[in-house]
C-alpha cells in the first residue's frame, strides 16, 4: 500500500550551540523515533498473522497426511522384460478390510502415467477404500519398427494388478470380494476389458500372482472405447498400433480387444459416462443395448456438451455419480 502526503519543513536555530537543525514533521505531529515504533509494530502484527495462517496450513497438510499412507513405485509384477508398478494410497481410520479400486490412465495405450490419478487415490483413501493407480505396457516402445507391446500385453498388466491385490489383501486390510476398477480413454476401455472377461478368454498373461483370480466386482468406465472397430475409425494411429494392422488386415483381434465381444449375464455391474460431444458417445449406446440385452447392469450417464475430458465427465474431489456408484456396489452393507 502505497500513499501520499504533502510535507511541510520548517527550520529552526538553537541558541545553545547555534546549529543548523532541519526538522521534517510527520502527520499528527510524531516523531520520526515514534514513526519507526508504528511501523515495527505494525510489521509485528504482520508476522503473527502470517504465522497463524502458516500453521493452520501445517495442520490442516499434517490431518490429510494422517488421513492416508502413501506409497509409491510398488512393484506388482513383472510383464515381458519391464517391472511394473503402482502407487497405493490406504485409508489410516477404520477397522477394515476395506473395498480396493484400480484406476487405469488415458493415452491411447501409446502415452500416459499412474501419476494422473494422483489426486484421485488420495481422495478414494480418505473415503474408505485402499486405491491403486497402476502403470502398464505402452505402444511407444518400438521392437524392429513395431510396438514391442501391443494388445493384449495391456489387459495382462491389468489383471496382474488385480490379482496382486488379492495375494496381499491381508497385508493392506483389503476385502478381495469387493474389487472396482475405473479409468478414462484407454483406460476406460481396459476397465472394461477387466470387468467383463474370465479366465476362460484366455486373457490372464503370466506376470505374477497366478493362482489368484483377477475377476473385479464393479466397473466405472470414463469414455472408454468399446467397439474398437469404431474406435480406429476416431483413432487409426493409436488402436492400429495397439492391436496390430486395420480392421480389414486383422479383424479377429479387433473383435478380442472389443469389451462388447464379451458381455454376458454374469458380468459386474457397470458405470458409463460420455458427453454428447464425445465421438465415442455410440459406442458407450452399443454397449448399454448389448448389456442390457442380456440382463446384466448398465447405467450410462450422457452429459451435455461435455467432449473427451476426465475432469468433466467426474471431478473426484466431489460428491458424484462415480463415487456413488461404488459406494452402492463395494460398500453396501458396511456397519
Amino acid at each position: 500500500m502505497s500513499c501520499h502526503r504533502k510535507r511541510s519543513t520548517k527550520y529552526c536555530w538553537s541558541r545553545m550551540k547555534h546549529r543548523h537543525v532541519h526538522v521534517t514533521p510527520l502527520e499528527g505531529g510524531h516523531t520520526m523515533n515514534q514513526r519507526k515504533k508504528q511501523i515495527l509494530g505494525g510489521v509485528l502484527v504482520c508476522v503473527f498473522i502470517l504465522s497463524l495462517v502458516h500453521c493452520d496450513a501445517l495442520k490442516a497438510g499434517t490431518a490429510e497426511k494422517q488421513a492416508y499412507i502413501l506409497e509409491k513405485d510398488v512393484v506388482y509384477g513383472t510383464g515381458g522384460d519391464v517391472e511394473l508398478t503402482l502407487d497405493l494410497a490406504r485409508p489410516t481410520t477404520g477397522k477394515g478390510p476395506f473395498p480396493a479400486l484400480v484406476f487405469l490412465f488415458g493415452g491411447g495405450y501409446r502415452s500416459g502415467s499412474k501419476s494422473r490419478w494422483y489426486s484421485e487415490i488420495r481422495e478414494a483413501a480418505k473415503r474408505g477404500y485402499v486405491a491403486v493407480a497402476i502403470n502398464y505396457r505402452l505402444t511407444r516402445e518400438l521392437e524392429n519398427g513395431k510396438p514391442k507391446y501391443p494388445f493384449p500385453a495391456q489387459v495382462h498388466d491389468g489383471k496382474c494388478a488385480v490379482r496382486w491385490i488379492r495375494a496381499n489383501a491381508r497385508t493392506y486390510t483389503i476385502d478381495q470380494n469387493r474389487i472396482g476398477v475405473v479409468g478414462f480413454s484407454a483406460g476406460g476401455n481396459l476397465a472394461l476389458m477387466l470387468g467383463l472377461t474370465d479366465s476362460s478368454d484366455g486373457l490372464e498373461g503370466d506376470c505374477g500372482n497366478g493362482g489368484m483370480s483377477s475377476r473385479v466386482q464393479a466397473v466405472v468406465n470414463l469414455a472408454g472405447g468399446t467397439d474398437l472397430v469404431l474406435h480406429y475409425q476416431i483413432y487409426p494411429f493409436y488402436y492400429g498400433a495397439l492391436v496390430g494392422g486395420t480392421p480389414e488386415q486383422v479383424p479377429e483381434r479387433y473383435k478380442a480387444a472389443s469389451p462388447l465381444t464379451y458381455v454376458s449375464p454374469d458380468d459386474p455391474p457397470v458405470l458409463s459416462l460420455c458427453g454428447t460431444s464425445d465421438h465415442v458417445l455410440p459406442q458407450e449406446e452399443l454397449l448399454d443395448e448389448r448389456m442390457r440385452a442380456v440382463g446384466a447392469s448398465h447405467t450410462l450417464i450422457v452429459k451435455e456438451g461435455v467432449g473427451h475430458s476426465q475432469f468433466a465427465l467426474a471431478n473426484f474431489s466431489k460428491d458424484n455419480p462415480v463415487w456413488e456408484f461404488f459406494e452402492t456396489h463395494l460398500k453396501k452393507g458396511e456397519e
